[in-house]
Protein backbone atom coordinates (compact mmCIF):
# COMPACT_ATOMS: atom_id res chain seq x y z
CA UNK A 1 0.00 0.00 0.00
CA UNK A 2 1.83 3.40 -1.16
CA UNK A 3 1.81 6.08 1.41
CA UNK A 4 0.41 9.48 0.19
CA UNK A 5 2.16 12.22 -1.89
CA UNK A 6 1.31 14.50 1.24
CA UNK A 7 2.71 11.82 3.83
CA UNK A 8 5.90 11.46 1.79
CA UNK A 9 6.28 15.57 1.44
CA UNK A 10 5.82 16.15 4.89
CA UNK A 11 8.32 13.44 5.95
CA UNK A 12 10.83 14.58 3.78
CA UNK A 13 11.16 18.01 6.37
CA UNK A 14 10.12 20.25 3.60
CA UNK A 15 12.96 19.22 1.27
CA UNK A 16 10.05 18.04 -1.47
CA UNK A 17 6.32 19.72 -2.01
CA UNK A 18 3.57 17.48 -3.16
CA UNK A 19 3.51 18.20 -6.04
CA UNK A 20 7.30 17.04 -6.88
CA UNK A 21 5.99 13.89 -6.29
CA UNK A 22 3.18 14.31 -8.80
CA UNK A 23 5.26 15.79 -11.49
CA UNK A 24 7.27 13.41 -10.97
CA UNK A 25 4.80 10.76 -11.28
CA UNK A 26 3.37 12.37 -14.34
CA UNK A 27 6.16 12.25 -16.02
CA UNK A 28 7.08 8.71 -15.70
CA UNK A 29 3.95 7.64 -17.12
CA UNK A 30 4.40 10.43 -20.26
CA UNK A 31 8.04 10.15 -20.85
CA UNK A 32 8.60 6.78 -19.56
CA UNK A 33 12.08 6.81 -19.10
CA UNK A 34 13.94 9.59 -16.48
CA UNK A 35 17.76 8.97 -16.87
CA UNK A 36 20.20 10.18 -13.77
CA UNK A 37 22.58 12.07 -16.08
CA UNK A 38 20.23 13.83 -17.82
CA UNK A 39 19.67 17.80 -16.61
CA UNK A 40 16.45 17.99 -16.91
CA UNK A 41 15.08 14.64 -15.52
CA UNK A 42 17.80 13.90 -12.55
CA UNK A 43 15.70 16.00 -9.93
CA UNK A 44 12.89 13.84 -10.80
CA UNK A 45 14.79 10.75 -10.94
CA UNK A 46 16.27 11.14 -7.66
CA UNK A 47 13.06 11.71 -5.89
CA UNK A 48 11.42 8.00 -7.89
CA UNK A 49 14.53 6.25 -6.37
CA UNK A 50 14.66 7.71 -2.91
CA UNK A 51 10.69 6.25 -2.70
CA UNK A 52 10.76 3.66 -5.74
CA UNK A 53 8.54 1.16 -3.66
CA UNK A 54 5.76 4.36 -3.37
CA UNK A 55 6.02 5.23 -7.41
CA UNK A 56 5.71 1.46 -8.24
CA UNK A 57 2.77 1.48 -6.16
CA UNK A 58 1.11 4.56 -7.62
CA UNK A 59 1.55 3.08 -10.97
CA UNK A 60 0.53 -0.34 -10.71
CA UNK A 61 -3.25 0.46 -10.89
CA UNK A 62 -2.38 1.62 -14.22
CA UNK A 63 -1.08 -1.22 -15.28
CA UNK A 64 2.23 0.30 -15.53
CA UNK A 65 5.22 -1.39 -14.16
CA UNK A 66 8.49 0.76 -13.05
CA UNK A 67 11.86 -1.05 -13.37
CA UNK A 68 15.33 0.42 -12.21
CA UNK A 69 18.40 -0.26 -13.60
CA UNK A 70 20.78 0.82 -10.88
CA UNK A 71 24.13 0.74 -13.60
CA UNK A 72 23.11 2.80 -16.01
CA UNK A 73 21.23 4.66 -13.07
CA UNK A 74 18.24 5.31 -14.92
CA UNK A 75 13.83 4.48 -14.58
CA UNK A 76 11.71 3.20 -16.56
CA UNK A 77 8.01 3.07 -16.98
CA UNK A 78 6.64 -0.45 -18.76
CA UNK A 79 3.19 -0.44 -19.40
CA UNK A 80 1.49 -3.71 -19.65
CA UNK A 81 -0.90 -2.62 -22.87
CA UNK A 82 0.56 -0.20 -25.48
CA UNK A 83 -1.90 -1.14 -27.79
CA UNK A 84 -3.21 2.29 -28.00
CA UNK A 85 0.24 3.92 -28.69
CA UNK A 86 0.40 5.55 -32.51
CA UNK A 87 3.25 3.80 -34.28
CA UNK A 88 4.11 4.46 -37.98
CA UNK A 89 5.75 1.65 -39.99
CA UNK A 90 8.92 3.87 -40.47
CA UNK A 91 9.09 4.70 -36.46
CA UNK A 92 9.33 0.77 -35.51
CA UNK A 93 11.65 0.22 -38.14
CA UNK A 94 14.18 2.39 -36.72
CA UNK A 95 13.59 1.51 -33.64
CA UNK A 96 14.12 -1.80 -34.22
CA UNK A 97 17.63 -0.94 -36.03
CA UNK A 98 18.79 0.73 -33.20
CA UNK A 99 18.01 -1.95 -30.58
CA UNK A 100 20.20 -3.78 -33.43
CA UNK A 101 22.65 -1.55 -33.08
CA UNK A 102 23.06 -1.37 -29.54
CA UNK A 103 22.90 -5.13 -29.23
CA UNK A 104 25.91 -5.46 -31.35
CA UNK A 105 27.86 -2.59 -29.56
CA UNK A 106 27.43 -4.69 -26.12
CA UNK A 107 29.03 -7.24 -27.62
CA UNK A 108 31.62 -5.94 -29.01
CA UNK A 109 32.20 -3.32 -25.14
CA UNK A 110 31.50 -0.24 -27.27
CA UNK A 111 29.29 1.17 -24.58
CA UNK A 112 30.11 4.91 -23.81
CA UNK A 113 29.35 6.34 -20.82
CA UNK A 114 25.98 5.94 -19.04
CA UNK A 115 25.42 3.01 -21.22
CA UNK A 116 24.98 4.96 -24.66
CA UNK A 117 25.86 4.07 -28.17
CA UNK A 118 26.79 5.46 -30.83
CA UNK A 119 25.02 5.02 -34.02
CA UNK A 120 27.18 6.10 -37.58
CA UNK A 121 24.43 6.53 -40.39
CA UNK A 122 26.79 4.17 -42.47
CA UNK A 123 26.23 1.63 -40.00
CA UNK A 124 22.39 2.69 -39.64
CA UNK A 125 22.08 2.55 -43.07
CA UNK A 126 23.63 -0.81 -43.47
CA UNK A 127 21.60 -2.59 -41.11
CA UNK A 128 18.31 -0.93 -42.39
CA UNK A 129 18.65 -2.60 -45.64
CA UNK A 130 19.27 -5.85 -43.78
CA UNK A 131 16.66 -5.72 -41.51
CA UNK A 132 13.94 -3.94 -43.47
CA UNK A 133 15.06 -5.24 -46.74
CA UNK A 134 14.14 -1.34 -47.95
CA UNK A 135 16.64 1.87 -48.39
CA UNK A 136 16.85 3.71 -45.09
CA UNK A 137 14.79 7.22 -45.30
CA UNK A 138 16.50 10.27 -46.61
CA UNK A 139 18.80 12.25 -44.23
CA UNK A 140 16.06 14.72 -43.33
CA UNK A 141 13.43 11.95 -42.29
CA UNK A 142 15.65 10.01 -40.63
CA UNK A 143 16.33 13.36 -38.61
CA UNK A 144 12.62 13.56 -38.22
CA UNK A 145 12.34 10.02 -36.92
CA UNK A 146 15.32 10.64 -34.68
CA UNK A 147 13.97 13.54 -32.91
CA UNK A 148 10.55 11.55 -32.62
CA UNK A 149 11.65 8.59 -30.76
CA UNK A 150 13.13 10.84 -28.14
CA UNK A 151 9.70 10.61 -26.39
CA UNK A 152 10.54 6.35 -25.55
CA UNK A 153 14.08 7.72 -24.10
CA UNK A 154 15.29 5.29 -26.47
CA UNK A 155 17.26 7.96 -28.84
CA UNK A 156 19.04 11.54 -28.81
CA UNK A 157 19.96 12.93 -32.05
CA UNK A 158 23.45 14.91 -31.67
CA UNK A 159 24.01 17.30 -34.18
CA UNK A 160 28.00 16.95 -35.82
CA UNK A 161 30.72 19.26 -35.51
CA UNK A 162 33.60 20.48 -37.79
CA UNK A 163 34.37 18.81 -40.99
CA UNK A 164 32.64 15.04 -39.66
CA UNK A 165 31.14 13.64 -42.97
CA UNK A 166 27.87 13.09 -41.29
CA UNK A 167 25.36 15.26 -40.52
CA UNK A 168 24.27 14.22 -37.04
CA UNK A 169 24.83 11.10 -34.88
CA UNK A 170 22.35 8.48 -33.36
CA UNK A 171 22.91 8.19 -29.63
CA UNK A 172 20.77 4.91 -28.68
CA UNK A 173 20.11 4.92 -25.40
CA UNK A 174 19.88 1.72 -22.45
CA UNK A 175 16.42 2.09 -21.68
CA UNK A 176 16.01 0.75 -25.27
CA UNK A 177 16.80 -2.89 -24.20
CA UNK A 178 13.63 -2.82 -21.82
CA UNK A 179 11.30 -1.03 -24.38
CA UNK A 180 11.81 -2.03 -27.73
CA UNK A 181 11.26 -5.77 -27.30
CA UNK A 182 9.16 -9.09 -28.30
CA UNK A 183 6.01 -6.26 -28.71
CA UNK A 184 7.85 -4.12 -31.28
CA UNK A 185 8.35 -7.24 -33.03
CA UNK A 186 4.99 -8.17 -32.80
CA UNK A 187 4.39 -4.53 -34.43
CA UNK A 188 6.29 -5.00 -37.18
CA UNK A 189 4.63 -7.99 -37.96
CA UNK A 190 0.86 -6.10 -37.77
CA UNK A 191 2.42 -3.62 -40.04
CA UNK A 192 2.81 -6.40 -42.39
CA UNK A 193 0.21 -8.06 -42.06
CA UNK A 194 -1.85 -4.56 -42.92
CA UNK A 195 0.65 -3.85 -45.63
CA UNK A 196 -0.53 -7.56 -47.32
CA UNK A 197 -4.22 -6.47 -46.95
CA UNK A 198 -3.95 -3.45 -48.60
CA UNK A 199 -2.34 -4.76 -51.44
CA UNK A 200 -4.56 -8.31 -51.79
CA UNK A 201 -7.29 -5.08 -51.82
CA UNK A 202 -6.30 -2.89 -54.14
CA UNK A 203 -5.75 -6.11 -56.53
CA UNK A 204 -9.47 -7.04 -55.68
CA UNK A 205 -10.19 -3.44 -56.97
CA UNK A 206 -7.97 -4.27 -59.96
CA UNK A 207 -9.55 -7.39 -60.65
CA UNK A 208 -13.20 -5.64 -60.58
CA UNK A 209 -12.08 -2.85 -62.73
CA UNK A 210 -11.26 -5.37 -65.48
CA UNK A 211 -14.63 -7.50 -64.91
Amino acid sequence: MKRSWNTLSQSSNGMYAVQDFERAAYRLVTEQVLYAADRGSKVAYHLVEAHLEDFAAALQPLGIRLQRNAQHRYLVALPAHAEGTPVTLEETLLLLVLRQRYDEAFRQGRIEEHGEVVAELPEVQEAYQALAGRAMPEVGALRQLGRALRRWGVCRLVESEGDDPQPFHLLVRPAIVEIVGEQWLQRLDQHNADDADEGDDAAAEDDDAAA
